[in-house]
């Protein structure tokens, strides 16, 4: 059996929110001067827990991290185990009402990052990753971009994508996949799906978009209506509208304006 990879957890908002959620999870802490002032608690943590920090030159750090945009603080974790969810766990979602965003593909780490951000932002927990060689994964620039949004999610990956849309809209799921071009935008789209059923909403890759196996599995597409000046949003972009839109406690965050 493969041991877990150790990744690079950069960036002050980053490590904060882990230890913050999950200090057992730190292996490692690497920090400049800089930032030394703002990490005592972390600090006397790990100290007491018997794990090693230290204070390294600017040069070194980089080179622990991996990447220029440290911010300072980097914590050494190991690389989350991904799984496929349970037929049981997804009837529990749809009980729940559970928001879940669907990733087909999305091939870019940046682009992860950032719609982990965006869903820890709107309180979408669930979300499901391609098994694909196409899809990016957790690592340093997605943990980086998410701005400690990785510690808000519950992160899954699924081989048979197709089947687990079925699998959601047997549970009672709207399975909305985004198209660039759509019979249903996205304002028609939320006022017949109501505020009570369950949403799953589904990306696709970058560059070609849903599979075509992922995309008859939906239970309709949803689009955002522009000017055509240009054909369509960055998917990040494009995914904070929709979760704003299609997510069913739009209406708990409106009351409490």
């Amino acid at each position: 059996m493969m041991r877990p990879r150790d990744i690079p957890v950069c960036g002050s908002a980053s490590v904060t929110a882990l230890f913050k959620q999950n200090p057992d999870s730190i292996k490692r802490l690497f920090f400049d001067a800089p930032a030394s002032s703002r990490l005592g608690k972390m600090a006397s943590y790990l100290a007491q827990n018997k794990r090693p920090y230290r204070m390294v030159p600017a040069p070194e750090l980089q080179k622990i991290s991996g990447t220029v945009h440290h911010g300072g603080v980097v914590a050494i974790i190991a690389a989350p185990e991904l799984r496929e969810p349970t037929l049981d766990e997804v009837a529990d979602w749809a009980k729940a009402r559970e928001g879940v965003l669907i990733l087909d593909r999305i091939g870019n780490a940046h682009n992860l990052g950032a719609l982990v951000r965006t869903a820890a932002f709107f309180g979408i927990r669930k979300i499901v990753l391609a098994d694909d060689q196409q899809q990016a994964l957790p690592g340093e620039s997605a943990y980086r971009i998410a701005e400690g949004g990785m510690q808000y999610v519950d992160i899954f990956r699924v081989w048979d994508l197709p089947g687990l849309c079925l699998a959601l809209a047997d549970a009672g799921y709207n399975v909305a996949g985004a198209a660039v071009a759509s019979k249903s935008p996205v304002s028609k789209a939320m006022r017949e799906i109501g505020p009570n059923r369950p949403v799953a909403l589904v990306l696709g890759n970058e560059e070609t978009g849903l599979s075509a196996n992922v995309a008859a599995a939906c239970t309709r597409f949803v689009t955002i209506p522009g000017t055509g000046n240009v054909e369509s949003l960055n998917v990040s972009a494009a995914a904070a509208i929709l979760m704003w839109a299609l997510w069913p406690g739009r209406k708990t965050l409106a009351n409490h304006e």
